[in-house]
């Protein structure tokens, strides 16, 4: 239960923030989100399942409202509060904005970071090795010969570092750093070990040591999927030791799903096998010892036979080329069943790849005991763990494949999506891939079911004016004891927007459509300053920007011909100078676009976002649907049009004080019997049908 404590903390909170911030408003949806919060995680709803699934509109202001409903609560009952993201510019807006003026204002005395994975720190050690140009060549670090530029860059950020100017992080030094330069300098799990002395003092475990110093922790999506996906408590805190807060939850579902697929180049893939071998002369050339003769053999006997499998798989496939006959050169496997003739060579190659994986771990533990044995100098072991380690997470690719396109789908669950790629650039490269369809089963058993608690929200979780189908995506029920609410925004939509379906003649699915929209941004955009115009594809804007450019001189931003970033400044400079500005965008526009007050009055958008199943994933999540007697059409893509339409209407008013219109110039949303739920489902806008 919320304790008395807790309830007093969060009242004196709220008062301190009425009084000492600039133009704080009060705002009664915020102060709700603030309660379900605290009152979630203390285990008010229930002791055992403490989740919350909150939408909260746009303006509720729900970063001040997790943070001040679970901070609290978590620093009284000794747990930490990770706050996961999808987007790196909320983890900026957290650490330099958000959570520095909450402390300062809170009188709530916690420290906070952001928790980075490996791949975004240097390793000491290889630096080192390759800024000294002696050594580096002897020990062959560069895989390829870096030029000028490279050389003296790693020069200087191996003297930032011994002047302790630089903690070795990636994204903190001020200029980038390429990634060909960074794959030969970057940590991994392999070469950097804290075992090893030279490593303990290296950036990536000092990060790691600040965590326990750490109440709140900000991640990405991916990186807490890795660590679930390794059982938990490896890379952040065990998940009963904290409490966790999912923003952007939306985009879970479709992280989790393409972090649980695989896929790998079978020519590609006999090409690296068939290196192998020199690895393990290397190994044998710089560490004499016999206990490395039978694993490293057993390695290549297992690489041998897994390279003479993949040909079989490659014969396979040339023998029945009519699979790729079609315009995607593409062939998805029906409900994922494989043929029998196709599956038994998958098998072969499933068991050689958990032969050769062991056999590669068994090296690499036997080089780890002969460094801390004094049997290898510190110098070469970094050469041949490096090297080691990149072959073991290949394998462990090869291994992850081939178990997913063979192992045995659940009668009562959705199957595996299996599928091939046929590359003809690619001297008709074979890339064969697999991928849930659904990954509830997951994050229950690895987040749910595990976390002290969870609360997971966006501004657009509900799809139709309901929870359900963002529900079962990620693996919750409706009795499991998940508390459900939706919090309106505090904007008067009502009177500040007005949402307009012009009088058409046309529908998209016409020749005549593009021509139509033509002259409606013409009549649209004539005495407006700040317009956003969003299609549906690259093609149809880039066609429809032509038409106007060339036939009518309009002055336009494209997306695609410079940057995002480019595009909005050139697009505010305008609106600075009291110019119009006609910014055109894609479905990425659609989300995290913050164009505020002046900068965007005029919002068009050019088509319903429905979405066509054109991925392998959607192809046969439609096709399940359908085998289970449902329309793949009103479970999938209406739900998902409802949720982008939400999106791309919340680029119009960002501010309390923010007017301006949307034309939808899709007039389905009026004429087709889903189209009333669409609209229901939208803010409140004073809606106006033209006829």
């Amino acid at each position: 239960m919320l304790s008395e404590k807790n309830q007093k903390t969060i009242k004196s909170c709220f008062a301190r923030f009425k009084t000492e911030i600039p133009n704080f408003n009060t705002r009664k949806e915020q102060n709700y989100m603030v309660a379900q919060t605290a009152k979630t995680l203390a285990g008010d709803f229930d002791k055992n399942r403490r989740i919350a699934v909150i939408e909260a509109g746009t303006g509720t202001g729900k970063s001040l409202a997790y943070a001040l409903g679970g901070i609290p609560v978590a620093l009284s009952l000794g747990k930490k509060l990770c706050i996961s993201t999808a987007t790196v510019a909320l983890q900026e807006q957290l650490l330099n904005k958000d959570l520095p003026m909450f402390r300062q204002y809170s009188g709530l005395a916690f420290e906070f970071g952001v928790i980075k994975g490996r791949g975004r720190y240097i390793c000491t050690s290889r630096l080192e090795l390759a800024a000294d140009q002696n050594a580096a060549s002897e020990q062959a670090i560069w895989q390829t010969p870096p030029d000028n530029k490279d050389l003296l860059l790693v020069k200087k950020l191996w003297q930032a570092v011994l002047d302790k100017k630089w903690d070795g992080e990636r994204d903190s030094w001020p200029t980038p750093i390429s990634n060909t330069l960074w794959q030969h300098i970057q940590c991994d799990k392999f070469t950097c070990n804290k075992q090893f002395a030279a490593h303990r003092q290296c950036p990536f475990h000092k990060a790691r040591e600040t965590i326990d110093k750490l109440d709140v922790l900000i991640v990405n999506h991916s990186l807490l999927l890795a660590d679930l996906e390794l059982g938990g408590g490896k890379i952040l805190p065990e998940p009963d030791e904290m409490f966790y807060v999912i923003d952007e939850a939306h985009h879970l579902p479709d992280k989790a799903r393409d972090f649980s697929s695989g896929n790998a180049h079978l020519k590609a893939s006999m090409e690296w096998l068939g290196k192998i071998d020199l690895m393990g002369k290397k190994i044998s050339s710089t560490l004499k010892s016999e206990q490395l003769i039978s694993p490293l053999m057993k390695l290549s006997d297992s690489c041998n036979e897994l390279t003479s499998d993949t040909k079989l798989i490659v014969q396979w496939l040339d023998a029945n080329a009519k699979l790729f006959n079609n315009e995607d050169n593409r062939h998805r496997f029906e409900h994922g069943v494989l043929p029998d003739s196709l599956l038994s060579l998958i098998e072969n190659n499933y068991e050689t790849s958990k032969a050769a994986l062991k056999h590669l771990n068994k090296v690499h533990q036997l080089i780890v005991e002969a460094y801390k044995d004094g049997i290898i100098s510190p110098w070469k072991v970094e050469a041949v763990l490096s090297d080691v380690g990149n072959n073991v997470s290949k394998m462990e690719n090869q291994f992850k494949l081939w178990s997913m396109l063979q192992r045995k789908d659940s009668k009562h669950g959705a199957p595996m999506v299996r599928w091939i790629n046929y590359i003809k650039a690619e001297k008709g490269e074979y890339q064969l891939c697999a991928s849930p369809i659904e990954i509830g089963y997951f994050l229950e058993d690895k987040l749910w079911s595990q976390a002290s608690g969870a609360i997971l929200c966006s501004a657009t979780l509900t799809a139709l004016s309901s929870f359900d189908s963002f529900r079962r995506s990620v693996g919750l029920k409706s009795n499991d004891g998940t508390q459900y609410i939706k919090l309106d925004s505090p904007f008067d939509f009502k009177n500040n927007a007005k949402l307009i379906i012009p009088a058409m003649k046309v529908e998209p699915n016409s020749d005549l459509f593009n021509d139509a929209v033509v002259k409606q941004i013409l009549t649209l955009t004539k005495d407006t300053k700040a317009t956003l115009v969003l299609f549906s594809s690259y093609w149809q804007m880039n066609l429809v920007a032509k038409s106007l450019r060339d036939k009518h001189q309009l002055s336009l931003l494209v997306q695609g011909e410079a940057s995002r970033d480019a595009l909005l400044k050139l697009h505010k400079d305008k609106c600075d100078n009291d110019l119009p500005s006609i910014l055109f965008g894609t479905s990425s526009f659609s989300e995290g676009l913050d164009l505020p007050g002046k900068y965007l009055t005029n919002l068009i958008i050019t088509k319903l976002p429905f979405g066509v199943p054109t991925s392998p994933v959607e192809q046969a999540h439609a096709e399940f649907i359908k085998r289970n007697h449902a329309n793949p059409f009103m479970v999938l893509t209406v739900p998902d049009a409802s949720r982008k339409l939400i999106q791309a209407c919340g680029r119009l008013l960002r501010n309390e004080a923010d007017t301006g219109t949307i034309t939808i110039l899709d007039r389905r949303i009026i004429s087709k019997r889903y189209g009333q739920a669409l609209i229901n489902a939208l803010p409140p806008f004073e809606l106006v049908v033209e006829h």
